[in-house]
């Protein structure tokens, strides 16, 4: 449901993650034990789910689904016995690379396959290629750590110049000017930025190059591009450093903003007042997204650049890669079965509630028919 209001009582939202659960119970028959296909509860949209045949199935990849995935495969894992789903992080770019070296079932990217990545898939994919599987919504936080400053705005030509060094103040008249009334100190920006080719960076700058008016003078890239600054490697690895470093800002999905207690910046857009980082407020933006992919490719269009009231535009979609066809016949019935579990309702209901953005029933639809058919 993407509309969900995050103001939803602690009640309802146990509920949901209390129904993603039980969809899953009966994945954990006798019959998986022993290696047979086990048929679960019904998934949302309808369909019984196939725990598969047990064994452990790997992905690797964005660390921004990393909190959804790790919720994911422990619900999972734990309703279908005998089957052990192994997600390691390490970046969006370095999860495209093991998939095309054959070293996992799936990869976890915050950014489309680039043509080159589609061709490389063809040596692993058997008779087919590797396509994009939208599967977890979110957003792209600009966090930061400055104290007596709790409700920082931003808009993307300063936020662009922040990150590039060319605003280097605190108390920079550009920042000032957005935030009239704000104590902001006359202290050093500390920037920071991840070191690993990354999807969320990738999104960030994205953003950038649609609302920047050339402040940010890269194209958008996986690999930063911007003058100066600090790194840190994946989003855990960033949103730790928010938290140690005083007056420094950084950028990561909203679930590790909100694991480790740490303010996100409004954004400016046009809109009738500055956009919050909220699910419900991305929720907005990706009601507008469309599929631009070919060939069973469910590549999004996402609107970085939108003024509408309460759409906040800074978002990201992660995508499963998988192969459309050639996939190795000892996981393709887990695969199935484990992606078929990710975009049911109850489980993306159940990461609504860490900061995710459910995904629209007309883009989920669309995914459940991709998964049904790989081969």
């Amino acid at each position: 449901m993407l509309q969900r209001n995050r103001r939803s009582t602690t009640l309802a939202l146990s509920a949901v993650a209390l129904a993603g659960a039980l969809s899953l119970t009966a994945c954990g028959s006798d019959d998986n034990k022993t290696g047979n296909t086990a048929a679960s509860g019904s998934a949302s949209g309808g369909g019984a789910v196939a725990c598969g045949k047990g064994g452990t199935l790997l992905g690797a990849g964005s660390t921004a689904q990393g909190n959804a995935m790790d919720q994911w495969k422990t619900a999972y894992s734990a309703a279908c016995s005998g089957t052990t789903i192994n997600y390691s992080g390490g970046g969006s770019g370095a999860g495209v690379q093991q998939f095309t070296q054959g070293k996992v079932a799936f990869a976890g990217t915050d950014y489309v396959l680039k043509a080159a990545d589609v061709d490389a898939s063809k040596a692993v994919c058997s008779g087919g290629k590797a396509i994009d599987l939208p599967m977890v919504g979110g957003l792209v936080s600009l966090v930061y750590n400055v104290d007596n400053v709790d409700n920082l705005v931003l808009d993307g030509p300063t936020a662009a110049k922040i990150f590039d060094s060319q605003i280097t103040k605190w108390n920079d008249p550009a920042i000032a000017a957005l935030n009239p009334g704000a104590k902001l100190p006359d202290a050093d920006i500390q920037s920071f930025h991840r070191s690993d080719d990354s999807g969320t960076t990738f999104n960030l700058t994205s953003y950038f190059a649609k609302t920047s008016g050339g402040a940010w003078s890269a194209a958008p890239d996986k690999a930063w591009k911007g003058k100066g600054g600090q790194s840190a490697n994946g989003s855990a690895g960033l949103s730790a450093q928010i938290k140690q470093v005083k007056n420094s800002i950084g950028y990561a999905e909203l679930s590790y903003a909100q694991i480790n207690n740490l303010r996100s910046a409004a954004i400016s857009t046009g809109a009738a007042k500055p956009v919050e980082a909220t699910a419900a407020n991305a929720a907005n933006t990706f009601a507008t997204s469309t599929v631009v992919g070919t060939e069973g490719d469910l590549a999004l269009s996402l609107d970085y650049g939108t003024k509408a009231d309460n759409a906040y535009p800074i978002v990201l979609v992660t995508y499963e890669v998988v192969c459309d066809k050639g996939n190795k016949a000892e996981t393709l019935d887990t695969l199935k079965s484990f992606l078929t579990y990710t975009i049911g309702d109850p489980a993306q209901q159940a990461i609504g509630e860490k900061g995710y953005v459910p995904l629209p029933a007309t883009i989920a639809d669309k995914v459940k028919t991709a998964v049904s058919t790989l081969a």
